[in-house]
């Protein structure tokens, strides 16, 4: 004897569960993906939060461009603000070996230091209109920075003591550094499309990126043992420690990129875009939509809690992209 359900029968009634269980799991993946990312309101508006980093106290640390503050957040999302001098515009920021963080201060021309407790101490920069950019810790126990118009590299010793060392070539428009696996540091020359190494005892090279007018911007060491870099024209690239690069397509206008603790890179993408990329070793792309429209993702880092935190430069927010082993 036959069933019949809906005019029907039971092969058709199998279809249309089947038909319907599909339809609820990818409505169910589309929900799961926009819960991935929470975000978090800053207390001062227009602050244009742009750098940030994990500190040694279990907590995430961030730039303040325009309002001219270092701000913390807590992985429960407690925010704290600290003031700095006015037009000190601090833009990139880092754990340092000493337990406290790091920063640029691109108008200011100094680096900064703050302690978790919030105190703050002060270095200028000995080159006029530097505008140091970019700071990271390096391997020797000192940090290392990027001077955009003084068109340096600099180093800077937790006492405090600044040497600073000229790239190749003329205006190459510096941006991103790092620590790379090789004991040397990274760096990316936005103007000259290159991307250059210095060791800590100063010695600089540097290796053309196969793409024109590409633009390197963010940079880090990868969970490879090569270092990975965005180029702001669609495409993240990988270099090896002897200088071979390799170019992988993604969206165009991403901005920094960091190691996630999935084994994956974590990049922003803000300047064109309005999401969150992740990138694997062998070069799959993926990417997770911000709710809020037009907010600029821009700085990105590990978090604490084993997700990856980022910076909503035009937003006015801290967002927290919740990373699963499953990914």
């Amino acid at each position: 004897m036959s069933v019949y359900i809906f005019g029907g029968s039971v092969k058709k009634l199998r279809l249309a569960l089947s038909v319907c269980f599909f339809v609820a799991i990818m409505m169910c993946l589309a929900s799961c993906g926009e819960s991935m990312i929470t975000e978090y309101s800053l207390p001062t508006n227009m602050s244009i939060p742009q750098g940030i980093t994990t500190g040694q106290d279990g907590n995430i640390w961030f730039a303040e461009t325009h309002s001219d503050k270092i701000g913390k957040i807590t992985p429960s999302g407690k925010l704290t603000e600290y003031p700095l001098r006015k037009q000190s515009s601090p833009y990139s920021i880092t754990g340092g070996p000493d337990g406290n963080l790091w920063f640029t201060e691109q108008l200011g021309n100094k680096i900064g230091r703050i302690t978790p407790s919030g105190k703050i101490t002060e270095y200028p920069v000995p080159t006029s209109g530097s505008m140091p950019q970019c700071i990271t810790q390096g391997p020797d126990g000192n940090l290392w920075f990027t001077e955009t118009n003084g068109n340096k590299i600099g180093k800077i010793t937790p006492s405090g003591e600044i040497t600073e060392y000229p790239p190749l070539r003329a205006w190459a428009g510096l941006e991103g550094i790092t620590a790379g696996p090789d004991g040397n540091l990274w760096f990316a020359e936005g103007q000259q499309n290159w991307i250059g190494m210095i060791t800590p005892s100063g010695a600089v090279a540097e290796y053309n990126i196969p793409t024109a007018h590409s633009y390197p911007w963010g940079i880090t060491a990868g969970p490879d043992g090569n270092v990975w870099f965005t180029e702001t024209v669609g495409k993240i690239g990988k270099i090896t420690a002897s200088g071979a690069i390799t170019e992988y397509p993604a969206p165009a206008g991403a901005g920094d990129i960091c190691k996630g603790p999935d084994g994956n890179l974590w990049f922003a993408s803000g300047h064109n875009g309005n999401k969150i990329g992740r990138i694997s070793s062998s070069g799959r792309v993926s990417e997770y939509t911000v709710s809020t429209t037009d907010c600029g993702p821009i700085g990105i880092t590990a978090g604490p809690d084993g997700n990856v935190w980022f910076t909503e430069r035009d937003g006015n927010k801290i967002g927290r992209m919740k990373i699963s082993t499953r990914h």
